[in-house]
């Protein structure tokens, strides 16, 4: 069991807002705490933030938000008053990080490069950050090579590099600070939400709007801790908005662009499932297998063989733009998709093209 001096660092942790964290860590218990008769009763992120040192109530807060405490087994709230025989327990979600992340050669797609900062396109596949089970070739691994950073953990990476995260499987733009006034800058546009965010998805079923938005709670699943879940209510989570749009309709699948406005865990991923379209081929939220369609084998099969040639969630960081911290202009960066999902677009495209109306309803059960 970890001593409360351990648990300091749990909520020294001033990283900016991430956007769609790569890699499904799951929590590990850091801390259990039984509370005797004769305690005192006060609010319990108060009680916490007596018995960790270096603790802040808003990290403790954000941490009771993200469901990462929990007392009898059960999330609460940071009002809760603590009682007599409650037993506590704090998580830490952040994995086992190793203390020196090994500089490797690898390529990457360097979109642009100045002294403050690096756009990198990042393709599928790749761990942006190094974690309990991907301690080498992840992102920060080749950019430690790429800048010559020896004693990574004393530089710019990892802490002031990465001013947000996107999903291993997920491809498209970072933006990497260089400087630790470029970090404070754009983790500030961020918070902000000032920051230009563009997604290309495609996802199951037709939408009977070209347009919406989301404005549901995030956070982790209340029974699954490796998975994000929304709470429409509010009760627990953090506000999460997601803009969407339609580009092109298959019928049984459509193309759509996401616009963010926050940058929760799994936000555009668990934000469309929860509106009845998860992600094509997303195994994790219920996107892996036919969601939309006919029973015929011949869809089956198409289905399967759009699979094959996109073994991951059909989602894509399309667009990136912001105000450079040092020029203070704004720049903008755009990426074409990648051949996985072009590839599996065009076939969606010829298989649908030679459908009539009156056919599409008819296997659609209208």
């Amino acid at each position: 069991m970890s001593t409360d001096n351990e648990l300091e660092e749990i909520w020294d942790d001033d990283d900016p807002e991430k956007t769609e964290q790569e890699g499904e860590i799951t929590p590990v218990e850091k801390l259990r705490l039984t509370i005797t008769r004769g305690q005192e009763t006060m609010r319990i992120d108060k009680y916490i933030m007596m018995r960790i040192e270096g603790a802040t109530r808003n990290k403790i807060q954000q941490s009771i938000d993200a469901g990462l405490i929990t007392v009898n087994g059960q999330p609460t709230k940071s009002n809760y008053k603590i009682r007599t025989n409650d037993e506590i327990i704090v998580f830490d979600n952040r994995g086992d990080i190793p203390d020196e992340v090994v500089p490797e050669e690898m390529p990457l797609n360097i979109v642009y490069e100045d002294a403050a900062l690096m756009i990198i396109n990042k393709p599928d596949g790749m761990v942006v950050h190094p974690g309990c089970g991907n301690y080498t070739g992840t992102l920060v691994n080749g950019l430690a090579w790429y800048l010559h950073v020896e004693d990574i953990e004393n530089s710019a990476l990892p802490r002031v590099g990465l001013v947000h995260r996107i999903d291993k499987d997920t491809s498209g733009l970072l933006v990497i600070a260089k400087t630790e006034q470029a970090m404070s800058n754009l983790a500030a546009q961020f918070k902000k939400h000032t920051v230009h965010r563009r997604y290309i998805a495609l996802v199951w079923g037709n939408f009977e709007e070209d347009e919406g938005t989301i404005n549901v709670h995030v956070g982790r699943n209340l029974r699954f801790r490796k998975i994000m879940d929304t709470f429409p209510d509010g009760d627990y989570g953090k506000e999460a908005i997601t803009h969407y749009k339609v580009l092109q309709r298959f019928n049984y699948v459509t193309l759509i662009e996401l616009r963010l406005e926050t940058g929760r865990t799994h936000q555009i991923r668990v934000h469309m499932k929860s509106i009845g379209h998860p992600l094509f081929n997303d195994a994790t939220y219920g996107g892996d297998y036919i969601v939309k369609g006919t029973v015929f084998t011949k869809y089956k099969q198409f289905v399967e063989n759009c699979f094959k040639i996109l073994p991951r969630h059909a989602l894509h960081a399309k667009e990136l733009g912001f105000t450079h911290p040092t020029t203070g202009q704004w720049i903008q960066f755009d990426s074409e998709l990648p051949q996985d999902m072009q590839q599996v677009i065009e076939r969606w495209q010829t298989y649908t093209s030679g459908m009539t109306p009156q056919l599409k309803n008819s296997l659609n059960g209208q």
